[in-house]
Formats: structure tokens, C-alpha cells, sequence
């Protein structure tokens, strides 16, 4: 088979597109004809050297995947061949096929296109476990989305909108209305506005209950500021940095929790729960017609170099790549 594999750290040349060897499937494991993957802004890393696969992961890019299972391994009940799938991967999904745990699977929601649910995965998974699961996002509260453009933006703007909570985005001017058609009740200039002042006089002063934050110590003060009393931060990037000082006074004043974490290198049952908890809560609400896959376009495999350099640029929602 073939798969985009990194010659050497570097820019999107280092892509290429070459013959791997096939998977097989282990016990648990089912392989996966891939229709069509998405590109995640940990694959750009990854490509760059800072981002390494976890032990076990396919060495190529690829964090999501559609496709038809065509093998399945031992201990394998619940999934069948010809089966059309989507999942969650720990890497490989930039390939015409690929392995992947059984538990990180899940079916193709009712009404949405073989190719764009590669672009629904990784974003599902990773708002939902942490807005939804760890910061416990409630109907009536407000939610602050930084980044509204971005395949986890336009998600998690959907997801807090279908959960009846106010969803207030930061983004660039020019993205503003297309996020208020996703459901931002409010939508913030970030480079023009300051954020925690939009925040609280949008609120009467009160603050954003929940904050999803890609920035990480680039916001973290101003992310503090802008929380309600009981507000929960949870931090899923570091687009703005690693290291920052807390002010612990400010925290504990508000009573305020702060969460963060990564996906891609959790342990399989952990993961597999999370795929669960989408597959039961976010689901329906796919299927309702309530959220939808954002792709911007749809791109051959073999244009893998040319998606990342749409990614690192201005783009909206996900972009797919599909396999020859």
C-alpha cells in the first residue's frame, strides 16, 4: 500500500507520498480501507519533529479516518466487514489503510458523506472530552471558543449551540458571520478587541463559565480574567506558548478550575471511552442536523503538502484528504 510518510523534519516538501507495508490486525484491532482522512494542526508538528507518534502508532501522519473495514482481528464482536467507519487514531491516516482499535471506532452518523466524516473524529473527540466531559459545560452557561475558524472552533461552536449554552468565538472580522451561522451568539476581532473586556460586557460583567483555549500560556492570565465565579478553563494547545506565570490569588478568588490535556497519547480504554461518550451524546445530535463537519475542500492524498500549507494558513473548518 501506499502512505504519506516525513522524509525529514521540515516544511510541507517533506511529505511523501511512498509504498509502506500493509497493517494487519491485531487482537482488538480491525483494518481499515481509508476513503479519506482530515488534517489536524498536530500533523503539521508532527511533520516539524516536535510532535513524535506514541509507541505502537504508525510512523505517518494522521489522526482521523473514514473508510469500509476490510479485516478484522481476534476478540472482535461488534464491527464486521464492509462496514463504513469512522475513528480515531493515534497516527497512520494519511494511507490507503491502517489498523486501529476496535474501541476507537465509530459509525458513520446518518446523513453525513462517507469523505467529510474523516473530519469529524479528533474534533469530536477531543471537544467533547474536554468541554462537555471535564469542564461539564451546562445549558443556560456561557462559552468562550478561541479560534471559531479552526476544525475545532466550528465544532465546538455547534456542539456548545446544540447544548443551548451562549458560545462567544474570538476570530479574524472576515470569519464573524459565518461563526454566528454556526450558532456564536457573539463573535470577537481578537486582534483588534480585547477579549476580556468583549467577555465581560457581553455578560454584565459576570465572565465566560467555560473557556476552550488552543493558546495556552499566551492567554492564560487574560483567559483567568475573563471567567465567571465557578468558571472552568480547559487548555487543549499551546499555539501561544508553554511556560507562563498563575496568579493562584485570582484563581482561587473565582474558585476557578483549570484542566488541560492531549488525546493522541492517552491509553486505548481511555479513548475508547471517550469514542463511547461521542457516539452517544454527539452523535444524535450529528444526525439531528444540529452539528455538521466544516470542510473548506477536499484534497487528493497525494496533495498532502498542499493541505498543510492551507492548514498554516487562513482557512475554515477541516481540510480532507482523500486517497487515489
Amino acid at each position: 500500500m501506499h502512505a504519506i510518510t516525513i522524509s525529514e523534519p521540515g516544511g510541507p516538501e517533506a511529505l511523501v507520498w511512498a509504498e509502506v507495508p500493509d497493517p494487519e490486525p491485531g487482537p482488538r484491532e480491525v483494518v481499515i480501507d481509508v476513503r479519506a482522512s482530515a488534517v489536524n494542526r498536530a500533523d503539521l508538528l508532527q511533520r516539524q519533529g516536535h510532535y513524535p507518534p506514541p509507541p505502537g502508532a504508525p510512523a505517518y501522519p494522521g489522526l482521523e479516518c473514514s473508510g469500509v473495514i476490510s479485516a478484522i482481528g481476534s476478540d472482535v464482536t461488534d464491527w464486521e466487514v464492509g462496514q463504513e467507519v469512522c475513528a480515531l487514531l493515534a497516527g497512520g491516516g494519511y494511507a490507503e489503510r491502517v489498523a486501529v482499535p476496535s474501541g476507537q471506532l465509530l459509525p458513520v452518523p446518518v446523513g453525513v458523506d462517507l469523505v467529510d466524516a474523516a473530519a469529524l473524529p479528533e474534533v469530536a473527540c477531543t471537544v467533547w472530552s474536554n468541554m462537555v466531559q471535564l469542564a461539564e459545560l451546562r445549558s443556560g452557561e456561557t462559552l468562550l471558543v478561541h479560534g471559531g475558524g479552526s476544525g475545532i472552533g466550528t465544532f465546538a461552536i455547534q456542539l456548545g449551540a446544540a447544548l443551548d449554552a451562549t458560545v462567544l468565538v474570538t476570530a479574524r472580522a472576515a470569519k464573524h458571520d459565518r461563526l454566528r451561522e454556526l450558532g456564536a451568539a457573539h463573535a470577537i476581532d481578537y486582534p483588534e478587541q480585547d477579549f476580556v473586556e468583549e467577555v465581560r460586557r457581553f455578560t454584565d460583567g459576570r465572565g465566560a463559565d467555560v473557556i476552550l483555549d488552543i493558546m495556552g500560556a499566551g492567554y492564560l492570565a487574560r483567559n483567568v480574567a475573563a471567567l465567571a465565579t465557578g468558571g472552568r478553563l480547559a487548555v487543549i494547545g499551546l499555539q501561544g506558548g508553554r511556560k507562563a506565570e498563575l496568579d493562584l490569588g485570582a484563581l482561587m478568588t473565582k474558585r476557578a478550575t483549570i484542566t488541560a490535556t492531549t488525546l493522541r497519547s492517552r491509553p486505548v480504554a481511555e479513548k475508547a471511552t471517550i469514542a463511547w461518550g461521542v457516539r452517544d451524546e454527539v452523535w444524535p445530535l450529528v444526525e439531528a442536523g444540529r452539528i455538521r463537519p466544516i470542510v473548506e475542500r477536499r484534497l487528493p492524498m497525494t496533495a498532502a503538502a498542499e493541505a498543510h500549507r492551507l492548514v498554516e494558513g487562513d482557512h475554515f473548518g477541516k481540510i480532507v484528504l482523500t486517497t487515489p
